[in-house]
């Protein structure tokens, strides 16, 4: 498969690419970030997957998330893709909020018309960038990790309770936690899989714990002045149902933080060296 480089510079001695390539997911071009730390020719490396919020492209990330010197530190390749499909005949929402379509395709594979033709972002995130990924950069696929902000973090905790055995790690930002619950999940869910809820479920984090799902821990950071918190993130469901299965979480509610990259790129460092200790264990 092909792949076009947008951009490189040098950070940290390593390499800040942005690529375009065909997906055969989205039926579009898709546009991702690449961070390669300096490293030894031939040797692979873990991976650190992270899935951006609303309104977001690989951009908001690459250029706020302040992740690159830790990742050259630590020697782990770091990667944004984008969070929905774009292009010509991509439809977006009718009533052109920020909420649904373009920028918001919550990492789900859409089953209603017309959102189905191109938002597969599940199916992209979780099986054919990272099969791309691993036949252009130095990865190691036996070490991975993922974590996400937002929406992101929605789409993470559900990618990491789904494929427990592929993830090291999993941490996120202000994470959507039980999108069925949420006026976001559910414009999102009801628009790209219909009003059936027993489809939601496997898209949200709470619902896949309460059916079985689990996983080894979980990371989670909230500013306690997220203007979110109260009616679209909801980490108190998260943390109820961790605890009735027996899934170690971490959540730390930080003062006076908010939702914005301000927050993110403060405590980018302490997740990715939580992740570093368990990818290299």
């Amino acid at each position: 498969m092909t792949i076009q480089t947008v951009s490189t510079n040098t950070s940290y001695g390593g390499v800040q690419g942005v690529y375009r390539h065909a997906s055969a997911s989205t039926g579009t071009d898709m546009v991702f970030s690449v961070y390669v730390p300096p490293h030894p020719d031939g040797v692979k490396l873990p991976v650190v997957w992270y899935l951006s919020g609303l309104t977001c492209t690989h951009a908001n990330v690459t250029e706020k998330g302040e992740f690159r010197d830790t990742c050259a530190e630590l020697g782990m390749i770091f990667i944004a893709p984008d969070t929905s499909p774009r292009g010509e005949n991509v439809p977006g929402d009718p009533a052109n909020a920020y909420d649904f379509g373009l920028g918001a395709g919550f990492y789900v594979d859409a089953t209603e018309a017309p959102f189905a033709r191109n938002y597969r972002m599940w199916s992209y995130v979780a099986a054919e960038l990272p099969k791309f990924i691993a036949e252009h950069f130095p990865v190691d696929r036996a070490r991975q990790s993922i974590l996400g902000h937002s929406m992101g973090g929605h789409g993470a905790l559900t990618i990491a309770l789904r494929h427990p055995d592929r993830y090291r790690a999993a941490s996120a930002f202000a994470p959507i936690v039980a999108p069925s619950q949420v006026p976001w999940g559910i414009k999102a869910l009801s628009g790209y899989l219909g009003t059936d809820k027993v489809s939601w479920r496997k898209h949200d984090s709470v619902a896949l714990i309460e059916d079985g799902a689990r996983f080894t821990e979980f990371l989670v950071d909230i500013g306690a002045a997220d203007p979110f918190l109260t009616e679209q993130l909801r980490p108190e469901l998260l943390q109820a149902a961790c605890s009735k299965a027996n899934i170690p979480l971490n959540l730390r509610r930080q003062p006076s933080y908010d939702h914005s990259y301000y927050f993110i790129s403060t405590f980018m460092a302490e997740h990715l060296r939580w992740h570093a200790a368990r990818l290299k264990a």
